[in-house]
């Protein structure tokens, strides 16, 4: 047997995986990005939660609140309204 013409021009296999990767500076990246993840994560889990018996929605009643973003207890805390400024007055 012989080797053909098309055997002898594709790239070996090391190459064509070499070529497929991305840069070593974003491979290095992603693995520094996956580290600070799993560190995060890791810590968090020690720490355990922030404020326990916290629960997003729900009063200390148990009851279930509205979420339509309001506060409460912060009247007038909205931005005036602007006034028109009259044809040639100084700014």
């Amino acid at each position: 047997m012989s080797s053909s013409s098309a055997d002898r021009s594709r790239p070996p296999l090391r190459q064509a995986v070499t070529r497929l990767l991305p840069a070593p500076s974003v491979l290095g990246f992603l693995v520094l990005l996956v580290a600070l993840g799993m560190l995060s994560y890791a810590a968090g889990t020690a720490v355990g939660p922030v404020a326990p018996g916290l629960r997003p929605g729900v009063t200390r009643t148990g009851e279930s609140t509205p979420d339509d973003g309001d506060m409460g207890g912060m009247h007038g805390m909205g931005a005036a309204a602007p006034r028109p400024v009259p044809v040639g007055a100084a700014r």
